[in-house]
């Protein structure tokens, strides 16, 4: 996985509770089994209409916001514990999910797809969605070693929670067996004095 370490930049706002994984990414795209080609297919129907032309009041669709956290409403990933909505989210380009509550296991897929889930409060939630949509511009910083999220330019800043061994994957880049193999060393001391303590007794 990449190192994720910190992140500037701008942001897209999504006001909109309870966002199941099926809406991140309908069922009937889950058919491939490599994480390549799903960002196309994010919120695709939210993004076109059922006769495919575009939804231009749909936010993903509006060329005033881009950036690479996406800012959700409460309760995000709920559903299906489909995998494949990380992928999904992921392969569009966004490294941080800002909400006030995750699924479970949605928000163990996301990280161990080098996608950052940041729990923040309801009322900063509130903050920061109607700051990006008016401001499309303002920067949102989010610092996995201090575990913080600040909006640039502003007093606005707050303190997240993440798993200690997820921290440690994501900012040196592991997966669960990359992190493994980085305790080689410790771990083959540790057999080695084991079996010198067995053939000692």
């Amino acid at each position: 996985m990449e190192k994720f370490i910190s992140l500037k930049s701008q942001a897209v706002s999504l006001p909109v509770e309870n966002v199941d994984t099926d809406q991140i990414i309908p069922a009937r795209f889950l058919k491939a089994t490599n994480r390549e080609g799903f960002g196309e297919h994010l919120f695709k129907d939210w993004r076109y209409n059922k006769d495919g032309s575009v939804n231009k009041d749909f936010v993903l669709n509006d060329d005033r916001y881009s950036g690479k956290i996406l800012i959700a409403g409460h309760n995000f990933g709920c559903g299906s514990s489909r995998e494949h909505a990380a992928w999904a989210l992921s392969d569009y380009g966004f490294k941080v999910i800002v909400s006030s509550f995750f699924a479970d296991i949605f928000k163990g897929n996301a990280l161990n797809n080098g996608v950052l889930p940041v729990q923040v409060s309801p009322e900063f939630l509130e903050v920061l969605l109607h700051t990006v949509k008016k401001q499309p511009k303002r920067l949102i910083e989010v610092n996995l070693e201090d575990q913080c999220i600040t909006m640039e330019s502003s007093d606005h800043k707050e303190h997240f929670e993440i798993d200690n061994y997820k921290k440690t994957c994501l900012i040196n880049g592991y997966d669960d067996i990359d992190f493994l193999l980085s305790k080689r060393a410790e771990i083959e001391l540790f057999e080695n004095q084991r079996e010198l303590a067995r053939v000692s007794d």
